[in-house]
């Protein structure tokens, strides 16, 4: 499995190697990525390189703790659209990864037509980011929020594309 979906990724099997050495420690060097994986640094240098110009690594990214910040409450907030049209979604998406406190937000298929994940620092914050900030766009028919207790990371995908096949281990 791993192997098909590689070549059809048009990654190998260093690649995924080295995706999974930068997703676990994303601010390391060259060097230190190349000497965990037994590699040339100039040939881990290179194939960074590579990732980064296929667009498969876009970037590091900085993981904040909205606690730390003083923003406890965290929620995600459903969309539903009345009137669908290309110019008003976009804007309305737009609006709404613009607003303070949207730590991220997606726009979705099915009955809702947004989730928008929001941090803020008590209920009053999290009605205004509602009353004052979607609820104003006129395409919005109804939101529905619902808090967050816990969040947890998943395993990624590269857990998907780097497990081993059932052939490989010998089951069927």
């Amino acid at each position: 499995m791993a192997d098909a979906q590689a070549g059809a990724s048009g990654l190998d099997d260093l690649d995924l190697r080295l995706l999974a050495a930068l997703v676990r420690s994303p601010g390391r060097s060259n060097k230190a990525l190349a000497d965990e994986l037994g590699i040339a640094e100039s040939t881990c240098a290179y194939r960074v390189r590579s990732l980064r110009s296929r667009g498969v690594v876009s970037g590091v990214q900085v993981v904040l703790d909205p606690a730390s910040l003083g923003l406890p409450l965290q929620a995600v907030i459903r969309v539903r659209l009345g009137r669908h049209t290309r110019e008003g979604v976009g804007r309305l998406f737009d609006a709404i990864v613009a607003t303070p406190g949207v730590i991220e937000a997606f726009h979705v298929a099915g009955e809702d037509d947004f989730l928008v994940h929001v941090a803020v620092e008590d209920a009053t914050a999290l009605r205004d980011i509602v009353l004052q900030h979607i609820t104003v766009h006129e395409s919005v028919r109804t939101t529905e929020t619902h808090l967050v207790f816990e969040r947890r990371e998943g395993v990624g995908p590269l857990a998907r594309v780097t497990a081993p096949s059932p052939t490989a281990s010998g089951r069927r």
